[in-house]
C-alpha cells in the first residue's frame, strides 16, 4: 500500500512538471512582441468603401480603455486608402470623439498627414523605439511613410524598427504594386490570417450572429464612440455604391481589422467579437 501511494505521487510529480516546463516553453516561444514603455502603434484605416473600419475604431477605443492597454502610445491615420475605386466612408466624427487630436486626416491632404506621422514617428525611433503599424487598410500611407524615413534618417535599419502587421488579402490587392512590393520588402511586414474568420488563429471579429442589440456597453463613454460608429454605418453601408458590409447590415458586427492590434498585443488567442467584449466590456 505504502509502496503505491509512493508511485502515485511520483507520477503526479511528474505530471506537474511536465505541464510547468510546457507553459514556459509556450510562454518563451511567444516572445513580447510591442514594449508599450518605448513603441509607438500607428492604426492606419483605409474608410474606403466598407464601414467595417467603423467598428474598428469602436473596438480599438475599447480595447484601449482597459487598464492593461490605456498607456499604449497611439496615433490614428484615417484614409489611408489605396487604389481601389468607391466612395469614402467619412468617419471625422467617430475619430474625433474616440481620439481627440490624436489622429491625422490623410484623405485631406495626404502629403501634409504624411509629414505629421513622420515628425510624430521620428522622436520614438531616436529613443530606441519601434513602430508597429496595423494596417487596417492598404500599404500606400504606408511606403510613403518609409520613404520619407529613408530619406530624413538614412542610417535606419527599417527591417528592424517598422514592423507593419496585414490581415486581408484584399488590402494588398489594392494597394500599388510598388507601393506592396517596397513595404514587403524594406519593413518587417507580417501578413496574419484574415480577421474576418474565427479559428485559424487570430481573432475573427466578423459576425452576424453576434447581434449589437445583445451588447450593453458599460462606459458611458464607449457608449457614445459605438453609438456614433453605428450610426455612421447605419448611413454609408452599401450607399451610393459603397460596399455592402452584410454582417454590418444585418445587426452583427464587423472589426476585423481590429486583429492586427491583438496580435501585435499578443492577444491573438481571442476567439471571435463575443470573447472580445467579454474580456474588454468594463464600466
Amino acid at each position: 500500500m505504502y509502496l503505491r501511494q509512493v508511485i502515485f505521487l511520483t507520477a503526479a510529480y511528474l505530471l506537474v512538471c511536465c505541464k510547468q516546463q510546457n507553459e514556459t516553453r509556450n510562454t518563451v516561444e511567444s516572445p513580447l512582441r510591442f514594449h508599450q514603455a518605448t513603441d509607438l502603434l500607428l492604426v492606419q484605416y483605409d474608410c474606403k468603401t466598407d464601414v467595417d473600419d467603423l467598428h474598428s475604431v469602436a473596438a480599438f477605443r475599447t480595447l484601449i480603455a482597459d487598464p492593461d492597454y490605456s498607456n499604449i502610445k497611439y496615433h490614428a491615420v484615417a484614409g489611408t486608402y489605396g487604389v481601389q475605386e468607391g466612395l469614402y466612408v467619412p468617419p471625422n466624427a467617430l475619430f474625433e470623439q474616440a481620439f481627440g487630436d490624436n489622429w491625422t486626416d490623410a484623405n485631406i491632404d495626404r502629403a501634409a498627414a504624411l509629414e505629421k506621422v513622420k515628425n510624430l514617428v521620428m522622436p520614438f525611433l531616436a529613443s530606441d523605439g519601434d513602430i508597429w503599424i496595423a494596417e487596417a487598410g492598404q500599404s500606400d500611407f504606408t511606403a510613403s511613410l518609409i520613404k520619407a524615413l529613408q530619406s530624413e534618417l538614412p542610417a535606419l535599419d527599417i527591417h528592424e524598427r517598422i514592423h507593419v502587421v496585414q490581415h486581408s488579402d484584399w488590402n494588398e490587392e489594392v494597394t500599388a504594386d510598388e507601393d506592396l512590393s517596397l513595404v514587403k520588402q524594406e519593413s518587417d511586414y507580417h501578413k496574419i490570417s484574415d480577421g474576418n474568420v474565427v479559428g485559424n488563429g487570430t481573432p475573427g471579429f466578423r459576425t452576424s450572429e453576434y447581434k449589437i442589440e445583445q451588447l450593453s456597453v458599460r462606459n458611458p463613454e464607449l457608449k457614445l464612440v459605438w453609438q456614433t460608429a453605428i450610426g455612421l454605418c447605419n448611413r454609408y453601408n452599401g450607399q451610393e455604391g459603397r460596399y455592402n458590409n452584410e454582417a454590418i447590415a444585418s445587426g452583427g458586427f464587423d472589426f476585423s481589422d481590429l486583429s492586427e492590434v491583438c496580435w501585435i498585443l499578443n492577444l491573438e488567442s481571442i476567439k471571435d467579437a463575443e470573447q472580445f467584449f467579454r474580456r474588454f466590456n468594463h464600466e
